[in-house]
C-alpha cells in the first residue's frame, strides 16, 4: 500500500537514535494508515472495560484499568504504520504508559481475536511487516536469535531470576505465589518433568535448551548421566561453572550445539520452553529429531508456551513487537500443531498433557517485581531507560498473555514404543 506522504521523521529526544533508531524517530506518515488506526482504535476503546485518556481528554471506554496516552498523534502514527510493533514501540518512546500495565494489556489480549474487524483481518498481508530472512532458524540464524536474547547479560537475568536461574514458568503449590516460593516452586517443575520422563540413577539423559544449568544439576543428583545442549555461550559458561560448583562434572557435559547437530541414542529426552525458539519452518525437524535420539521404549518431557490454533493460524506469517525486540525467529505453537506434527512425521505420540498457563502468570509477576526493584542495578550493568521501558513491557504483555488465558503453558509426555517388548 503506497499512500503515504513522507514528512521529516520527529526524533524522541530521551531515546538513543543509535541504539533505538525505530523507537527514536517516528516512521513516515501517512494520512490513510494513521486515520484508519486512530478510527479503529478509538471505536475499540469504547467497547472495551478498560478507560483510554487521549492527551488531556477524558477517558473513554466502559471502565476499568487507565492507559494514559500522552501522544495521540505519534501513537495512532505508530500504530498506522507499524500496527502491533508501533504500539509496543510507542510504548517504549513514552507515548503512553498505565499505572496498571498487566491490567490494560490483559484486557487487549483477551479481546485479541476481536479488536481489529474481520473484513479487515483478512487484509493483514497487505499491510503487516514480514520477517527478515536472516531470523531464520537454520544453523547461523538460530545462534544468532539466540544470542541477541540468552547472550545479553548473565548479570542481567540474575537480577530478576531466583537463585535457581530458571527462565521458565515455576509450578506453584497455591496461589498467592510469593518471592520466597519461587525458587521451590521452580525445583517443583523441574521434578516434575523428570518424574514424567522417568529420570533415575543410569538414564542416558539428553537436555535442549541447557538454561543456566538447574535441571542437568537435578537430573545428574538423581543418578542420570547427562548431555546437555545450547547455543548461548554465556549459558553454557555460567552452567559449566555452577555444574562444577555442585562437584557433578564428571555427569554432566554441557555442549555449544544445534539441537539437530546431536548424535546418539537417548532414554530421555527433556527440553523446557525451546520449541518457541524452533521456528515454524522447523517444527517437523525439530520433532524428527527427538524420534531420532530417542531409544525404544524412551520418554520425551517437554514443556511448551502455546496458543489457540485458530490465532496461530491467523496471525502465523505476521511479524511482531516480541520477535523484533526480544526472541527473534520465535513462534508458540498451538497443540494442535505439535499433535499433527508427531502423528504424521513421527513414531512418537503424545500421552499426557497438562496446562498450568495460571502458574506461568504469577511466575511472570515475580520475575517483573524483581526487575523493577532493580532498576538501579540494571542501569549500572548498561541498560538504558529505553531498554528498561522494552523489557518491563516484555514482561508485562506476558503476564497478561496468560492472565488472559490466549496463552498457556504445558507439560507434555511424547513416548516411543519398543517394538521388541
Amino acid at each position: 500500500m503506497s499512500l503515504s506522504v513522507s514528512s521529516a521523521p520527529r526524533r524522541t529526544a530521551s531515546v538513543d537514535a543509535h541504539t533505538w533508531p525505530d523507537v527514536a524517530s517516528l516512521p513516515p506518515y501517512s494520512r490513510l494508515r494513521t486515520a484508519v488506526a486512530e478510527r479503529l482504535v478509538r471505536h475499540a476503546f469504547g467497547r472495551l472495560p478498560l478507560r483510554a485518556r487521549l492527551g488531556a481528554g477524558d477517558p473513554v471506554g466502559l471502565g476499568g484499568p487507565l492507559m494514559q496516552i500522552h501522544d495521540p498523534d505519534a501513537f495512532f502514527q505508530r500504530v498506522g504504520a507499524r500496527g502491533l510493533i508501533g504500539f509496543g514501540e510507542s510504548y517504549m518512546a513514552q507515548e503512553w504508559g498505565s499505572r496498571d500495565l498487566v491490567g490494560v494489556l490483559t484486557v487487549l489480549a483477551e479481546h485479541a481475536a476481536t479488536l481489529v474487524p474481520e473484513s479487515l483481518q483478512r487484509l493483514r498481508g497487505l499491510w503487516a511487516q514480514r520477517r527478515p530472512a536472516e531470523h531464520r532458524n537454520t544453523d547461523e540464524g538460530s545462534r544468532a536469535n539466540i544470542s541477541h536474547h540468552y547472550d545479553l547479560s548473565n548479570d542481567l537475568f540474575a537480577l530478576f531470576l531466583d537463585e535457581t536461574l530458571s527462565y521458565s514458568s515455576a509450578l506453584f503449590r497455591g496461589f498467592p505465589a510469593e518471592q520466597h516460593l519461587l525458587a521451590a516452586a521452580q525445583h517443583r517443575k523441574i521434578d516434575r518433568l523428570l518424574d514424567l520422563a522417568q529420570v533415575g540413577n543410569g538414564t542416558q539423559l539428553l537436555e535442549i535448551g541447557t538454561g543456566w544449568g538447574e535441571l542437568a544439576i537435578r537430573a545428574a543428583r538423581r543418578g542420570a548421566r547427562v548431555l546437555t545442549v545450547t547455543l548461548s555461550r554465556e549459558q553454557q559458561e555460567l552452567a559449566r561453572g555452577r555444574i562444577r560448583a555442585a562437584g557433578l562434572e564428571d555427569r554432566v557435559t554441557v555442549l555449544l550445539r544445534d539441537y539437530r547437530r546431536v548424535l546418539g541414542r537417548f532414554d530421555a529426552i527433556v527440553s523446557v520452553e525451546m520449541i518457541e525458539a524452533v521456528g515454524e519452518e522447523f517444527w517437523p525437524e525439530y520433532f524428527m529429531t527427538l524420534d531420532r535420539l530417542l531409544a525404544p521404549g524412551g520418554r520425551a518431557a517437554l514443556q511448551a508456551i502455546t496458543m489457540p490454533h485458530d490465532r496461530l493460524m491467523a496471525s502465523r506469517g505476521t511479524y511482531t513487537w516480541i520477535q523484533k525486540y526480544i526472541f527473534p525467529g520465535g513462534l508458540l505453537p498451538s497443540t494442535e500443531a505439535i499433535e499433527q506434527i508427531v502423528t504424521r512425521r513421527t513414531a512418537l505420540r503424545l500421552t499426557e498433557r497438562d496446562g498450568f498457563g495460571a502458574h506461568y502468570a504469577e511466575t511472570l509477576r515475580l520475575w517483573r517485581e524483581r526487575f523493577t526493584a532493580q532498576a538501579t542495578a540494571v542501569e549500572a550493568l548498561g541498560f538504558d531507560e529505553t531498554f528498561r521501558r522494552m523489557w518491563t513491557f516484555y514482561l508485562a504483555y506476558s503476564e497478561a498473555g496468560f492472565r488472559s488465558g490466549y496463552l498457556d503453558v504445558q507439560q507434555m509426555l511424547l513416548t516411543k514404543e519398543d517394538p521388541v517388548a
